[in-house]
C-alpha cells in the first residue's frame, strides 16, 4: 500500500540537490538534480520502510517560511 510523504529538498553549496523525509528519521539522499534526488528518495523511503518496525507518523505539511533572524 503506498503512502504519501512530505520531502523536503535543499541545494547544498556544491551544488547538489538534498533530500529528506522529516517524517522518517534517517531518511535522506541526495542527486545531482531534482529528478534525481526524487528518484532516489523514493528508493530511499522503501528501504527504511523495510528495516524499520515502527510505522512514520505522517504529518500534514503546512509550509514552508524564509525568516530573517
Amino acid at each position: 500500500m503506498a503512502s504519501t510523504y512530505t520531502v523536503l529538498l535543499e541545494r547544498d553549496k556544491d551544488g547538489w540537490i538534498l533530500a529528506k523525509v522529516p517524517a522518517i528519521p534517517g531518511c535522506h539522499t541526495q542527486g545531482k538534480n531534482v529528478e534525481e534526488a526524487i528518484e532516489r528518495i523514493k528508493e530511499a523511503i522503501a528501504l527504511c520502510r523495510e528495516t524499520q518496525k515502527k510505522r512514520p507518523v505522517l504529518n500534514r505539511f503546512v509550509g514552508v517560511q524564509q525568516i530573517e533572524a
